[in-house]
Parts: C-alpha cells; structure tokens; sequence
C-alpha cells in the first residue's frame, strides 16, 4: 500500500477540519460525533482518528484558527508601531472578522460565522477540559502580555495615558475584543466597523486612554447655572 504524502496528509488534515467546522456550527460541538465529521468529510472514521484523537482536539485547532485571526493582526501593529492607541488595538482585531471569510493557516478560506460559533463554543469546553483551559489561558496570556507591551510603548510615545496600568488595561482590551466575538455570535452585531468606530468615540471622549489627560472638568455651578437657565427660556 504506498505511503501518503505529506501534501496529502495536510490536506486530509484540513478536510476534517473543515467538515468538523461545519459540523460543530450547524449542529453543536455535544450533538457531533467523530463519525458525523468522517462522513462530512467524505473519510472513513478510522481515517479521522489517525489525524485527531478526540473532538476536543479539532474544536481547539478550529478555535485556534479564529483566535489567531483577531489577535495576529494586533501583534504585527505592536511590532511596527510604537505610539499605539488602546482604540488602534480593537480596529486591528475587529477588522480581519468584519467580513465574510478569513484566511486561516495553509491558505484556507474560512467563513467567519462557522469559525466564531466554533470558538464562542470552545470557551463552554475550557470550564469541563482543565488541559483545554491550560492551553487556551497560554495563548491568552501570550497575547495579554504583547498587548501590555504595546500599551507601554504608547505610554512612552505620549499616545497612551501615564495614568494607566498597561497589564489590567491589557485585559479591557482583550474584554473589549471577547464581548465583540459573543455579539457577532449571539446578540445580533452586524455592524463591526460601526462597533469600531463607537470604540474610537468613546475612548477618545473618555481621553484617559488617548493621552495624558482626564476627561474635561465639569463645569462650574455658574456656568451650569446659565446652561440651565438658557435652556428653559428656549423652552418658552
């Protein structure tokens, strides 16, 4: 019987990921089985085991896929990029899934709906899977830990305020991009760049994370005063 090659080994590989994305979207991670992705991906179920031990496995490369697809764009703008906003950081990540496909690894084109409904469901397997959490918290950390380094680079470049901790900030923004994927999911966003943009807007009139100043002070009783009585002589 002659040996498989490795084109055809990785190409076996990412069928069964494929099949087990569309599975796992349409159907749920708990209600597929190995045999339900063997036959999506026209193979024998013998042939699915010989790349991926368990369902587990594949859910967490599939999540994997969509992970990198957010979180590598904000990598490479820390890399070339010192004076950085908190905002910069968000519009990188939200981008690439704004459309309708993403590009994963060996050049797969990925429908962006099936590839976040994979990895919102992924998030259920880390709170059953103590090796899964450990595996997913590495990555996490990983890219927490280069967010923070950027934030510290934009601290020095004047774009990102003194006043903030870039660690715990690092994590509003890894909370930012998290709540962003569950929405574009579950709770109906379908407008990302309207979400980026907001982002943009908020932040800047926050101006704490935009540069070194807080946000303008209130105005003085006076002032108040003469806002409050102009308005209601308009009212008359």
């Amino acid at each position: 019987m002659p040996r498989i090659t490795a084109v055809r080994r990785e190409a076996n590989r990412a069928r069964i990921v494929a099949a087990a994305r569309r599975c796992f979207s349409r159907d749920g991670f708990h209600q597929t089985s190995m045999p339900d992705i063997a036959a999506e991906a026209g193979l024998s179920v013998g042939a699915s085991y010989r790349y991926f031990a368990s369902k587990e496995e594949i859910i967490l490369e599939i999540a994997g896929d969509a992970f990198r697809a957010i979180f590598d764009p904000v990598e490479r703008l820390a890399d070339r990029s010192d004076d950085i906003t908190v905002a910069d950081l968000v519009a990188a990540a939200v981008e690439p899934v704004s459309g309708d496909v993403i590009v994963g690894r060996a050049g797969a084109v990925i429908p962006v709906d099936e590839s976040l409904r994979c990895a919102v469901q992924a998030w259920g397997e880390l709170l059953r899977r103590e090796d899964l959490r450990q595996q997913a918290n590495a990555g996490f950390e990983h890219v927490r830990q280069r967010i923070a380094e950027a934030l510290r680079n934009g601290q020095q470049a004047g774009s990102v305020s003194a006043e903030l901790d870039p660690d715990r900030t690092a994590r509003v923004v890894m909370a930012l991009l998290h709540g962003f994927v569950l929405q574009r999911t579950a709770f109906g966003l379908d407008d990302p760049a309207g979400f980026t943009n907001d982002v943009r807007v908020i932040l800047s009139n926050a101006r704490l994370f935009t540069n070194g100043s807080r946000s303008a002070d209130p105005p003085a009783p006076e002032a108040a005063t003469r806002a409050a009585a102009t308005r209601g002589s308009a009212q008359d």
